[in-house]
């Protein structure tokens, strides 16, 4: 005897559909060649990078003082006025320096100072 269903009313799906859901996906690579640009576009001029500006504070001046202060350095302060102060620099924050000195210590505005050199080195004149 025979089943209740007919052998010909159940068939196996196309072999494309069946596939279709075991698919391996491709994913094209979009990093750019070592020429930096795809095949077929054209560059007439290399890509050149933006220079980064300097930083604004490089600390040059902390670490001139740091090492002065360190060595106890003795120093000549230039006023803009045209006065000397020589001593050895105590200590500095962002608007004056301390200068420690025989006859006395001295708080000055860093706006006041016209320049200043070590005092074992003549400044240069001209």
């Amino acid at each position: 005897m025979k089943d209740g269903m007919d052998s010909t009313a159940v068939r196996r799906a196309p072999e494309g559909a069946d596939d279709f859901g075991n698919r391996k996906l491709i994913r094209p690579s979009l990093s750019r060649p070592e020429n930096n640009h795809f095949p077929g576009e054209r560059r007439d001029r290399p890509i050149v990078a933006k220079k980064v500006p300097p930083p604004e504070q490089t600390h040059a001046e902390n670490f001139y003082y740091q090492k002065q202060i360190q060595s106890k350095t003795p120093m000549v302060v230039v006023l803009r006025d045209g006065e000397e102060v020589h001593g050895t620099i105590e200590w500095y924050d962002k608007n004056c320096i301390k200068i420690i000195r025989p006859s006395g210590n001295l708080l000055i505005y860093k706006p006041a100072i016209k320049y200043m050199f070590k005092e074992s080195e003549e400044p240069k004149k001209g």
